[in-house]
């Protein structure tokens, strides 16, 4: 009799589902389960069936990219639409330094291998060079200068060549950095390490005669070398002699490291190793830009986008996909058109990016991207990156508290940080386009502990000028939010700094017009006495219906914020906050001001609420203080 359903995978279930089918055989119609050895048999029936079915429902996840877990599968799969996760990538400085050079030889030679070493929060790493680098000797003296070095060990991998069998190039560490790999080829009788293979990601272009390898990802996050089969890219030659150099990294790790001591090896053009005397290293640039390995939901998620983009960059999801697979700090990328700016700026793509680490790509890497971009754009569209618009959101809130249920205040604030601090973390926020949501934070504050009674909470939102020091500059700040407007002005409040020709600390602040949309950008400055003395009436303009600010040409000597940082703040119209597209939304836990009052009427401390309304009331509104706190 077969079973007319059978959808159910536990093993309770799978048993009973037994059961009923042979009771629905007259033989075992009354027959005590139960209590006879026949339940043993039905156990095995059950338990193999549960596996069955464990092991089929695995299988078969595994077997699509969506849903498989295991990394091994992801990459896999990954590989099937020519997707190659990214490896771990070593941080990089830049550093020069000079060596004694006690001889003759016109030339000195870096060594490929061990530079320099560098610290990182008391931990040693040590830095390479990939490739030998060759510089003139001067009176002496070989000098070496920005030379790049990539934190990580240099190892070299040598393979014999057998076409009789089924050969594998394996290289046996995990966490290389694949940017650092180089392949050599020396076909049989020849000498040196032969003839340099080029490291290719797409076939196209490639020839019978191309000497290119490529390289994918197997066990244990480490990589196999693919070389040519004679239709694409030259075939190996039988008893030929591959050399590889590739340097293991510790990724994140060696970023930060910027006092270097030297430990390489130079030697003269005839092969001697002169003594080096003592070298100093100077920083150039400190290491940055390490990472580690592409997780497998970045995987999951960028495998099919790269392939749906066909390595062109046409739309905005063309340009995420490939941006962060040429720039492996990319965190978030917006890609905002030309025809979306106003005023309008056709055939432009203009491109922001969140690193991963820090909050501004530097002008180098900036250049680098846009280089490495362009073999994937169209013709006529030009790119351009400009620098992260972060708009900051801080929250100033009187949080209740029933002293009956609690034993400490600090404790209670210690736990609403983390709470919010958690809710940071959630997808409407810290993103281009993320939004702030008033209400989700009020019940976060409410929600921490019983103890909270309720909670009076302000919102600032805040953006960050950085000012070009002793020069004379021009600025705009735009907030894509509107601003509240108190008609007596000191709506817009800064951080202090210094201009020229004044020496003391000043500030901005504002003066609605009578139209009550627009207002005057004022410079002042806040004498002993407590008074305040005006430096500038027009200084610029501020826009509180479209949330702009506008600051005429100014020259800032200095500020009080460390690097060339000015604060300035607003409150918003709308306690919901929303990030436009080209504007990444940061809820500032760690800048939120959060203060612990007790509830004298739910402490029963009073019933009345007379002095709750005297001494413990806090107001919805904001201050009419000048300064940024």
């Amino acid at each position: 009799m077969p079973f007319t359903k059978f959808a159910n995978l536990d093993f309770d279930q799978i048993k009973t589902e037994i059961k009923s089918y042979l009771r629905a055989n007259s033989t075992f119609t009354d027959f005590d389960f139960e209590g006879s050895n026949f339940s043993v048999l039905i156990d095995t029936l059950a338990y193999n069936t549960y596996i069955n079915a464990f092991n089929a429902n695995m299988i078969v996840n595994e077997s699509f990219l969506d849903s498989a877990t295991l990394r091994e599968n992801v990459v896999s799969l990954a590989r099937n639409i020519g997707y190659v996760p990214r490896s771990r990538t070593a941080a990089k400085a830049q550093v020069s330094f000079s060596t004694a050079v006690n001889t003759t030889s016109p030339t000195a030679t870096l060594q490929a291998g061990l530079v320099c070493t560098g610290n990182v929060d008391n931990t040693s790493y040590t830095f390479a060079v990939p490739e030998n680098i060759t510089t003139s000797v001067v009176t002496n003296v070989a000098t070496f200068e920005n030379v790049d070095v990539y934190q990580g060990i240099f190892l070299t991998k040598e393979f014999t060549v057998d076409t009789s069998l089924n050969q594998r190039f394996l290289l046996d560490n995990s966490y290389v950095d694949t940017s650092t790999i180089s392949g050599y080829v020396k076909g049989p009788g020849e000498t040196g390490l032969g003839v340099e293979d080029q490291l290719v990601d797409k076939i196209l272009n490639v020839e019978s005669t191309s000497k290119i390898f490529l390289i994918q990802e197997v066990q244990d996050e480490k990589y196999e070398i693919l070389f040519g089969d004679g239709l694409l890219g030259e075939k190996l030659e039988n008893e030929s002699v591959i050399t590889v150099h590739y340097i293991v990294t510790d990724g994140t790790d060696g970023n930060g490291a910027s006092l270097f001591s030297y430990s390489g090896s130079v030697k003269d053009s005839g092969g001697n190793i002169p003594n080096p005397g003592t070298v100093t290293v100077t920083t150039v640039q400190a290491a940055q830009n390490g990472s580690d390995v592409e997780s497998v939901d970045s995987v999951k998620y960028f495998a099919p986008r790269i392939y749906s983009s066909q390595y062109r960059a046409v739309t905005a999801r063309d340009y995420e996909a490939i941006i962060k697979s040429i720039y492996h700090d990319t965190e978030y990328v917006s890609v905002v058109g030309g025809e979306e700016i106003d005023p309008p700026e056709f055939g432009t793509v203009t491109l922001s990016i969140k690193p991963k680490n820090g909050s501004f790509v530097s002008d180098f890497n900036k250049s680098q991207i846009l280089s490495k971009l362009k073999q994937y754009t169209v013709s006529g569209i030009n790119q351009k990156i400009i620098d992260l618009k972060i708009l900051y959101v801080e929250i100033n809130s009187a949080v209740y508290y029933n002293t009956n249920k609690t034993t400490s205040a600090s404790s209670l604030r210690s736990s609403i940080i983390n709470s919010l601090s958690e809710y940071s973390d959630s997808v409407d926020l810290n993103k281009f386009g993320g939004r702030f949501k008033y209400s989700k934070v009020q019940q976060v504050v409410d929600n921490t502990d019983t103890s909270i009674t309720s909670n009076i909470t302000k919102v600032i939102i805040r953006r960050d000028l950085k000012a070009a020091i002793n020069q004379s500059a021009q600025y705009e700040l735009c907030f894509g939010n509107q601003f509240h407007i108190n008609p007596d002005g000191r709506n817009i409040k800064s951080t202090g700094f210094k201009i020229s020709g004044e020496v003391d600390t000043v500030y901005f602040t504002d003066v609605p017009n009578a139209d009550g949309k627009t207002g005057t950008l004022s410079i002042v400055k806040e004498t002993s006495d407590g008074t305040i003395r005006v430096i500038s009436k027009s200084a610029g303009t501020v826009d509180y219906i479209h949330g702009e600010i506008n600051l005429g040409t100014v020259t800032i000597t200095s500020t009080e914020r460390m690097n060339d940082i000015i604060e300035i703040q607003a409150l918003p119209e709308c306690n919901d906050i929303v990030g436009l597209k080209d504007r990444y939304l940061s809820f500032s836990v760690s800048d939120s001001t959060i203060n612990m009052v007790r509830d004298v009427i739910a402490s029963g401390d009073e019933i009345s609420g007379t002095v709750f309304t005297r001494d413990y009331y806090t107001s919805s509104y904001s201050n009419g203080i000048l300064i940024r706190q």
